[in-house]
């Protein structure tokens, strides 16, 4: 069903994600509106997502909301919408690193900010969560570019950098790094850490709900024994994590762990639930990171930890890897965390509901 309404649109690449990137003031301001726009946009509720401009992955239907900021020290304003494939539900229950990474280049091409140089840092407010993300955005002669050399899997080609730095990220949606207050809870009889540090998570090793975690994408999705396994502890702990009812909410991610194979920290299967990622989201990997630097945890168990209060960790996925630089504080716990990513506009129009 169309809704006759219209808006103006850049559609962009984040990370390993891509959506459209809105103006808060180019939107409707009832939320329902807003919402039955966006499905119609994106063409949900469909498994193709045909009649609209989804691609048929929850990684290539979502949305970003931005505006200038009235914060202190704040330059954008950015609410993240996961909308749904198969389902009409539009859902600001999580947060979304990798579309975090086209808010600044699209403040500043949409004129929220100035850039201020060859590189212009942009401060984000991510409204989902109540926490901050700065992004550093090349800006040669006061322009966005998106050419340059830096890689991410699960991307192919170079573009230009977009370092991204969290700051006080722990208990994001749970309202502590470890809601339930202890390093290990058991759930149907599998060892987990219940955890948030930019998104919340239910870490657990592989091979306790059967399989190596070594797996592809498409073994994982076809495996339906799994996943109804690792669905019934994310309903289970739901309301432990603070999160309520979880049955039709996007979060807890699921996160099964192995020992690492490629000299990375530890290896890594993520569910998007419901879907088995091709690689990682970033404030999921943050997550994980954490998770492994917690004694005792089943990531600390199979993970390969570097020295020094200074820890980039290699989170390898099925695609690659994500490093996650953890700086640590004097008791240890992680400080900030910092990602590199890259963005890249595909198109600027007016998109139809």
């Amino acid at each position: 069903m169309t809704t006759g309404f219209s808006a103006p649109c850049l559609w962009m690449r984040g990370g390993t994600s891509k959506g459209g990137f809105f103006l808060k003031s180019d939107l409707p301001a009832d939320t329902a509106e807003r919402d039955a726009f966006l499905l119609g946009v994106m063409g949900s509720p469909d498994e193709r997502q045909i009649d609209g401009m989804g691609g048929a992955d929850p990684l290539t239907s979502k949305v970003a909301v931005v505006s200038k900021s009235a914060r202190e020290g704040i330059d954008v304003d950015y609410l993240f919408l996961q909308v749904f494939v198969d389902q009409a539900i539009v859902t600001d229950a999580q947060n979304c690193g990798n579309i975090l990474a086209g808010i600044g280049p699209f403040a500043i091409e949409r004129g929220l900010i100035p850039a201020t140089g060859d590189e212009t840092s942009v401060a984000i407010f991510m409204e989902n969560t109540g926490q901050v993300a700065v992004a550093t955005v090349q800006t040669p002669g006061g322009v966005v570019t998106y050419n340059g050399d830096a890689k991410i899997d699960g991307v192919p080609g170079s573009h230009a950098p977009i370092p991204l730095e969290f700051r006080d990220t722990a208990g994001s949606s749970c309202g502590a790094l470890l809601p339930s207050g202890n390093a290990v809870d058991v759930v149907n009889g599998v060892p987990v850490t219940l955890i948030d540090n930019g998104m919340p998570c239910v870490v657990m090793k592989a091979q306790d709900v059967g399989i190596t975690g070594y797996e592809d994408r498409e073994s994982l999705d076809a495996n339906t024994e799994l996943k109804a396994k690792i669905e019934a502890i994310r309903l289970a702990v739901g309301e432990t994590m603070n999160l309520g009812d979880v049955k039709e909410k996007s979060v807890p991610k699921m996160m099964l762990v192995a020992p690492p194979k490629n000299g990375g920290a530890v290896t890594v299967r993520s569910f998007i639930p419901h879907r088995a990622h091709a690689t990682i989201g970033v404030l999921g990997a943050v997550s994980v990171a954490t998770a492994c630097l917690i004694p005792g945890s089943p990531a600390a168990e199979v993970a390969q930890i570097p020295e020094g209060n200074r820890k980039t960790l290699s989170v390898e996925h099925p695609t690659g890897e994500m490093s996650c630089v953890l700086e640590l504080d004097d008791k240890g716990q992680v400080a900030t965390a910092a990602l590199l990513r890259t963005a890249r506009k595909l198109m600027d129009g007016t998109v139809f509901g």
